[in-house]
């Protein structure tokens, strides 16, 4: 639970956001997420030169390599060194020398990182500065390090307050699920350790997160099992989005949440070459977008034999039965339409 504090400087932040230029605030989160991302990978390194002098071995897990970049800029001209590009040494640098070494070295070392350390990583090869202001850089990183982020539950609270900056329907049919709809979904469906949950819709993970929280609040036990354990880190939760955006922040909502190898991919769930997981899942859980009718020529000809029909309601539901294992249950948000004759949310 946050306190009022937290919840005040998180405000803060947004409002420089808003004061910076950054008026849209999908574009501001996903600007705080770049930096979750770079305090995150400062932190992983950070704990493993602790383990490595705790046990005298050397580093196990390298995140940042030793020496320089080979990107040359007028404040760098020889590269700038990667010990520098750590939250740890750029928060307490000057506005203008903070912005240079994370626009120009931070972002680009984050859009090369690939997937060798993580599958976070592959998330941020878009990674770039929407704004040019160093000021408004300060503001973010200050207020970010001021926010005590210690334990996985408070990161991932101060993670879901941010999302609030969302509106709730966008476009395409986008909706934000209310969290106390997807928890008491959750809670119905009531998920456990061996079950194998997917979102083809995932957005900002809110399912899957939610879902993952019920397991491992439920069934503690499951982590000093370690096939148990394996198969929750990472092949219990599946999500699909075919906007990058909602990838990235989606995929950080779930590593706040403890899940370190988020199992976030894009895909266009209606389109063909999605039939790869054919009755792999025990559970769906989504809340798709539903934009009305959908080009026949774009989607997946195996859903059309299911159901000949132009509705991206009716096309989700054919698609959830044809991921579901034989027993496999679905909590599917739909229109009202699809029972009673209605438009409204169901």
């Amino acid at each position: 639970m946050l306190t009022g504090a937290i919840r005040s400087q998180i405000d803060k932040l947004r409002d420089s956001l808003w004061s910076g230029g950054v008026s849209n605030p999908l574009t501001g989160v996903e600007q705080i997420t770049y930096l979750l991302f770079a305090k995150r990978i400062d932190e992983i390194q950070t704990r493993e030169e602790a383990k490595a002098n705790q046990l005298k071995r050397p580093l196990a897990r390298r995140v940042f390599p030793e020496g320089k970049d080979d990107l040359g800029t007028p404040g760098f001209p020889d590269g700038c060194p990667y010990e520098l590009m750590r939250w740890s040494r750029f928060k307490n640098e000057p506005p203008e020398r903070m912005y240079e070494i994370v626009s120009d070295h931070v972002m680009p070392f984050l859009r090369t990182l690939g997937g060798a350390e993580s599958v976070m990583a592959h998330h941020m090869k878009g990674a770039r500065l929407a704004f040019t202001k160093p000021a408004l850089l300060d503001k973010l990183v200050q207020g970010l390090d001021e926010i005590p982020m210690d334990d996985r539950d408070t990161k991932g609270d101060v993670y879901e307050y941010l999302l609030s900056m969302i509106s709730s329907a966008g476009e395409n049919g986008q909706f934000r699920t209310p969290r106390h709809i997807i928890d008491l979904i959750v809670r119905l469906m009531n998920p456990g350790p061996e079950d194998t949950i997917c979102d083809p819709a995932a957005g900002t993970a809110g399912f899957l997160m939610m879902a993952a929280e019920h397991v491992r609040r439920e069934h503690p036990g499951l982590f000093y099992d370690a096939e148990s354990r394996k198969h929750f880190e990472t092949e219990a939760f599946t999500g699909y989005d075919f906007d990058e955006t909602m990838l990235r922040i989606g995929a950080m909502n779930m590593t706040l949440h403890g899940i370190e190898e988020p199992r976030i991919f894009y895909r266009d769930s209606l389109a063909e070459g999605g039939g790869d997981d054919v009755g792999h899942y025990s559970m769906i859980l989504a809340n798709p977008p539903f934009a009305g009718s959908l080009d026949n020529e774009s989607c997946s000809k195996d859903l059309l034999k299911v159901v000949k029909t132009k509705k991206t309601e009716l096309l989700f539901l054919a698609l959830f039965l044809r991921m579901l294992q034989t027993g496999g249950r679905a909590a599917v948000i739909v229109p009202d339409g699809v029972l009673f004759g209605s438009s409204k949310a169901h």
